[in-house]
Formats: structure tokens, sequence, C-alpha cells
């Protein structure tokens, strides 16, 4: 599509994102299963979260109320039309379609449920963009199959992405197979992308990291994926299929060499592996000398060959929030935010939750991926987690509306560049809890729910500043978002 120079196009895809196991409650009503999210304990910023095989009462676990979006869903898809939404990214719950993975009729009440929040988005002609699997596998199949390092997942897994696909695909044209599949190249991934939960529970961050078996799950969820795509595009030719990564950016601390290597192959395995599979059709020549040295035994045969080349991505998207530097320098002060541990960059200032904020990250992510893959970007999260207050009953929020705004110009710029970014979708448009402390005090959203890290409160939803200014970013095209003046 022909643009002025910088600007955003005609049809831009402007939004918010959210997940279903981070916002729906009702985590067990009208025949929804557990996954393994409904058994992750509320944690801190001191203290991550635990995992557990089954409900221990002691403990608080935040899926369960989320942000009673189950009930709220017309209400709030309502809020993001008026302040302008053109997409919608959320993720359906696998246990609420399947409650244990395993059945063989889907849950009536799951599918009509879906099915009515895709009608309400396009009622306001906002344009679904949905994830498959978003960090909630059924805790039947974390438990009975130690997870994705199965392989039986994946025909099961291919049953509830082919009902869903086969459903609503008069409604939802953008699928993402799996919420930042790369979260399984760190330790972190291990029970969120995984879904290995072991017996007597565990850290959320696992005390022993099993590559070995990290990389097994990522193989079976490559396969998963690719199927998805193939099925969709012969199937429903209209339909776009693309892969999701969490990008990891991450600087070389000096211009030693060897902090320029270690930053190239911290690139390589944890931000491009992933996306050479999908959006290549293959694994790429650089993760066989990884394997050999850290004696990992992962094979393809030809028929998965065959599957990963037939079913690649229609584009790609991914999480950007902030960066780290990496040094094989001793005694460097680090930096933690998300699980992500790096090394402090002294020209960045850092958040409460330790995000070292860096817009021109987002550009420079931007400018590599689509020089390297030339498909169509989307930016699906990107936002500040932050403590808000009321005063007043308002909220204030212009540390958000200055992070946005920062980042929304990297993708301008990027634009500008020449990279095709087709989406932005505000990560926690409306306040959810967060999936690494399961906090509510660590607020998104340009919307303000009233709960609190425990689930009490009123639930009333109150739009804050940076929802107005969003709103008017989304009216002008983008062309307001270097300045904001409210207007009443």
């Amino acid at each position: 599509m022909q643009q002025d120079k910088g600007s955003f196009p005609d049809d831009f895809l402007w939004g918010g994102a959210v997940s279903a196991c981070q916002t729906e409650g009702g985590w067990n009503v009208n025949g929804k299963g557990a996954s393994i999210a409904d058994c992750m304990a509320l944690g801190d910023k001191e203290e991550g979260r635990k995992c557990f095989p089954s409900l221990d009462k002691k403990y608080i676990y935040p899926s369960h109320y989320g942000n009673h979006f189950y009930e709220h869903y017309e209400e709030d898809i309502k809020l993001f039309a008026e302040a302008g939404f053109r997409c919608f990214r959320m993720s359906v719950a696998w246990t609420r379609i399947f409650p244990t993975g395993e059945e063989e009729t889907p849950n009536q009440a799951g599918l009509d449920y879906y099915r009515s929040v895709f009608e309400t988005c396009r009622k306001y002609k906002i344009e679904p963009i949905v994830t498959i699997l978003h960090y909630d596998l059924p805790l039947a199949l974390a438990m009975k199959y130690e997870g994705w390092s199965n392989p039986k997942l994946i025909p099961l897994y291919e049953k509830y992405a082919k009902t869903i696909i086969d459903e609503y695909a008069d409604l939802v044209v953008y699928w993402i197979p799996f919420n930042e599949i790369n979260c399984l190249t760190l330790p972190l991934g291990t029970v969120f992308g995984g879904g290995i939960i072991e017996k007597e529970g565990c850290n959320i961050l696992p005390e022993q990291d099993d590559m070995e078996r990290r990389y097994r799950c990522l193989h079976h969820q490559f396969l998963a994926a690719a199927w998805v795509s193939a099925y969709a595009h012969e199937k429903y030719p209209h339909i776009r299929v693309g892969t999701m990564i969490a990008y990891y950016c991450t600087y070389p601390y000096s211009c030693r060499p060897e902090d320029v290597r270690m930053a190239q192959e911290h690139h390589k395995i944890h931000n491009l592996f992933c996306l050479d599979v999908r959006l290549k059709g293959k694994y790429p020549w650089y993760m066989k000398k990884f394997f050999r040295k850290n004696k990992i035994s992962i094979t393809c045969s030809k028929e998965e060959e065959e599957l990963l080349q037939k079913g690649t991505a229609d584009f790609c998207g991914f999480s950007y929030y902030f960066s780290n530097c990496i040094s094989g320098q001793q005694g460097l002060e680090s930096s933690m935010g998300n699980l992500m541990v790096g090394v402090k960059n002294p020209y960045l200032k850092q958040s409460e939750w330790g995000w070292q904020i860096d817009a021109e990250g987002l550009r420079i992510a931007l400018n590599e991926l689509y020089g390297r893959y030339e498909v169509p970007l989307m930016v699906l999260e990107n936002g500040l987690g932050a403590r808000d207050h009321i005063e007043n009953g308002k909220i204030q929020d212009t540390y958000r509306i200055a992070y946005l705004k920062e980042h929304i110009n990297a993708v301008k710029e990027a634009l500008e560049d020449g990279a095709d970014v087709k989406a932005y979708t505000a990560w926690g448009c409306i306040d959810l809890v967060g999936v690494s402390t399961g906090e509510m005090d660590k607020r998104y959203g340009i919307i303000y729910v009233d709960f609190d890290n425990k689930g009490n409160g009123s639930g009333k939803r109150i739009p804050k500043e940076s929802y107005y200014w969003y709103r008017q970013v989304i009216e002008s095209g983008g062309k307001e978002s270097l300045s904001y003046e409210r207007k009443r």
C-alpha cells in the first residue's frame, strides 16, 4: 500500500492484546478443565511463582479469577471499540474446548463462548488475532505425558487446533499456534511453554534445567505448528497462520570481540532459531554445532522435514518490552526483568520490575526481522508494567504514555526504514494478572480494573489517561504519538 514516508498505512491494525489464562477467570465453570496456569500460585518480584500438580488451598491462584473477562467480555470489547481498536489479540483456552485434552468431542459451552466473543469483536469491526495455546496446557496432559516432551501431545493439539479453526474460520483470519514459542530455548520456558511440572511441584524458573528435554518439547511444537499452517492453507486459503517469539534484544556490553560474539550467539539461538524453522521451513545450520556442544539429540525424519517445509508461517509476530546486555566479563552489575537476566546497560533507565526501557531496540528488531525474512511483521506485545494509583477517580499514567509513545514512534521509524509492519497490539490493554509473578499490581492496561493481587475488588473498569491518549493516536493514524493534549 502507498503511504507517506514514515506514516502508518490506512489499514494498519491498531489494538491490544491479552491471554485467556490472565484475564478470563471462570476457571472451572461450564465444563472447563484445569490448565497448568490454574495451578500457578501468586508470587511477587522477590519470590517467583510456584506451580503444583494439584491445588493446595494455602496458596492463591490468580488465573482462577483473572480480571473476570469471562463475564465482562462484552463491556470490555465495547471499551476497546470506543478506543478505536481495529484488532484484538487474545487466546482460546484449550481446556474450555477439551477439558482434559483427550475428549473425543469438544465442550459445546466452550465453543459457544468463543463464538460469542468473536462475534462481539466483529460487531465492532475489530479483527481477532487468536493464539491457539498461550501458556495454559491442560493440566491432565502435563501430568500424564510430561508435557510437550512427549510426541503424543502432537495429535491431541492438532485435534484441538482443527476444531477451533473449523469452528471459527468465518470469524478469525489470523492465527498463532504458540505464544512466544522461543521461550523453550531458555529454562524459563520449561513450565510455561513446555508444560513440565514436577510431581512434587516446582518453581516456574526450575532449579535444575534439562536442556535436552526443553528442545525436545520445542521440536514437537515446531511439528504441531507446521501442521496448523499446512492444514489451514489447504482448507481455508483466506486464513493466515503466523509465528510468534519473545524478542530478546541483547547488546554486547562492550566492543570486546568476545562480547560481540556472545551477543551474536544469543541472538541466533534465542531469537532467530525458532523463526528460521517456522519461516524458512528447516533447522538452521548453526544449530548442529549447538546441539552437538550441549549433547542434545534432535533429529528430523524425512516426513518431518517435509512437514516443516510445507507448513511455514505467513507472518512474524513478536513481543518486545526491554533490552539487556551480555558479556563474558565478571563482576558486572546485573539486571533482571520478566525472569530474563542480563548485564545492566549504563545508558538506559530501569523500571521497578527491572526492565531496561529501550524503544530504539524495537526499531532495531523490526529492521532485523524484515531484512532477514521479508514477511509481514506484527508487534503483538508491548507495554509497561507499573503500579497505578487512583486520585479523584482518575489514573494519570503519564509514565505509560511516555513508554507507549516512544515505542509507537519506533514502529513509525521502522516503517520509514522500509519494514512491512502490519499491526501493533499493546499488551495487557486492560489490567490483567502478570504471568511471571501473578500480580495485578504490575498493571499494563490503558483500562484500570478494580481488583487487587488476591482478586478482591469491585471489578469496575476505569479508562486511564493512556486510554484517551491511545484513542487519539489511533484516530490520527499515529500522527499524534509525538505530542499529546487530551481532547475534552
